[in-house]
């Protein structure tokens, strides 16, 4: 792709293009009954979208994630992180 394109979304987003492509490795190879591994994901995700989230809204995301295992519904955990902090 083009460099330009890439530095573009990095201006709009404030997120680097790295960060994107090591989040979407992590991703692309992880092991989603790993309770660990999820919860390292999930507190990426969080960093990355510069949306800080509570101690039990992550153990939410994780349990609902490790329960389905890779049938992963990224809208679901969009909708979870964008509830009001209980």
């Amino acid at each position: 792709m083009n460099d330009s394109f890439f530095k573009k979304i990095e201006q709009k987003t404030g997120v680097s293009m790295d960060e994107v492509f090591a989040l979407a490795n992590a991703i692309q190879y992880a092991d989603f009954s790993d309770e660990k591994q999820v919860q390292k994901i999930v507190r990426k995700v969080s960093k990355i979208a510069g949306k800080p989230i509570t101690k039990d809204l992550e153990e939410k995301i994780v349990n609902s994630v490790v329960q389905k295992g890779n049938k992963l519904n990224l809208n679901e955990i969009a909708s979870m992180m964008n509830q009001k902090n209980e």
